[in-house]
């Protein structure tokens, strides 16, 4: 009789035990990054394709939009800068710089345009469906802002961008040094190789032991919505409509995936900075870059214009829906109200197995506040009549 409660009390225990056991390894995979990135990431923007080859997945995506900021310290952040953008003058046009200006623009026609495809690479971002756009003429940079450029601006301004006053920016992990590394204990849940960096900004776009000395003529980065519509305040001038961006970077041709047309590597030759090998661990830089390239690299398209496409997203104008209908407009400037701004054109890190988002109609978000390595702009301004 002892030897048996004995042992039913030895089993009843083990029983227990591995019973508490289960519980501790239930919660652990529920709270890990793995299964939190369905909060963090935004549709369509989740884990590598799993064919392993070039056929992009609708889910596809280098996590570009989940680097957005923590809404508490978002918030905090926006009620001690009530006061952070003053009236800025629109002094530009009299500055000079010792580096060569790339702020020229070119004046675009206007127009009816197919806005979108009926064949979206990635449905859940509102690709679709092709509809008819009418837009009245405009200006617009014919190169992304440059960090010569933006320099002029905050050397007349005084201007901080909000990653010099948040403390931090997101970096792509292989261009982060060991150095920088080691003090780093977070990523994106769902985008690891995305890393908080302290004091990575514009003027230190890999982290605070870089530099842009040898890239003034390279897109500036780490740029927040607010950055871009604060610099072209002063510039006097406008971000582009979302409609506005996609008929400059189609130059003129109808139904086409890029800039030049359907082919990526038309005669066999690099038309824009996207990664090459294998995202996100090695880039083989055929395209002649691991990072940004300078704003005037690669040929431009029919209007003129240079890297519509590839080197760094672009902010536009408006705020992010997927929400869009077949029917003909004029001058479309998007929702009203949102969380996020749209951003076109992709980035140096993209990649067709991960983020197929190098083309004219497809299209991507992140909200107003957010800065990255692969983040910036060009402006335009409306023709005056």
């Amino acid at each position: 009789m002892c030897t048996s409660a004995v042992l039913f009390h030895s089993r009843h225990c083990m029983m227990k035990w591995l019973l508490f056991c289960m519980s501790l390894l239930l919660l652990t995979i529920t709270n890990s990054p793995i299964a939190r990135s369905g909060e963090t990431e935004s549709p369509g923007s989740c884990a590598k394709s799993q064919n392993g080859g070039d056929e992009a997945s609708s889910s596809s995506s280098c996590g570009c939009s989940a680097t957005n900021r923590d809404a508490e310290t978002s918030e905090r952040y926006k009620k001690s800068q009530d006061e952070k953008h003053p009236e800025l003058p629109s002094s530009e046009k009299f500055l000079e710089s010792p580096y060569p200006r790339t702020n020229q623009m070119v004046q675009l026609e206007g127009g009816v345009f197919t806005m979108g495809t009926d064949k979206p690479e990635i449905p859940v971002d509102g690709e679709s469906p092709a509809r008819q756009v009418e837009l009245d003429p405009f200006w617009l940079d014919v190169y992304e802002v440059s960090n010569a450029e933006f320099e002029l601006f905050v050397n007349d301004t005084g201007y901080k961008t909000e990653a010099e006053a948040f403390g931090d920016s997101f970096v792509l992990e292989i261009m982060i040094s060991e150095e920088i590394k080691k003090d780093i204990d977070s990523a994106v849940a769902a985008a690891p190789w995305w890393l908080p960096v302290k004091g990575a900004d514009w003027r230190h776009p890999f982290g605070p032991d870089t530099n842009i000395s040898r890239l003034m003529d390279h897109p500036v980065v780490h740029i927040s919505w607010n950055d871009a519509l604060a610099y072209c305040k002063w510039a006097g001038r406008l971000l582009p409509t979302e409609a506005q961006w996609e008929y400059a970077s189609r130059g003129g041709l109808a139904n086409r995936l890029f800039p030049w047309g359907n082919k990526l590597l038309p005669k066999d030759e690099h038309r824009t900075n996207i990664w090459q090998g294998v995202f996100p661990t090695n880039n083989t830089a055929e395209d002649g870059y691991t990072a940004t390239s300078p704003v005037k690299s690669y040929p431009p398209n029919k209007f003129g214009l240079y890297n519509m496409i590839g080197n760094v997203w672009e902010w536009t104008h408006d705020w992010w829906t997927t929400r869009h209908t077949a029917e003909r407009k004029t001058n479309p400037t998007g929702p009203a109200s949102g969380k996020d701004k749209v951003k076109k054109g992709g980035s140096y890190m993209c990649h067709k197995s991960y983020c197929y988002r190098y083309r004219n109609a497809a299209r991507s978000q992140n909200t107003p506040d957010s800065s990255a390595s692969n983040l910036g702009f060009r402006c335009s301004r409306p023709v005056e009549t």
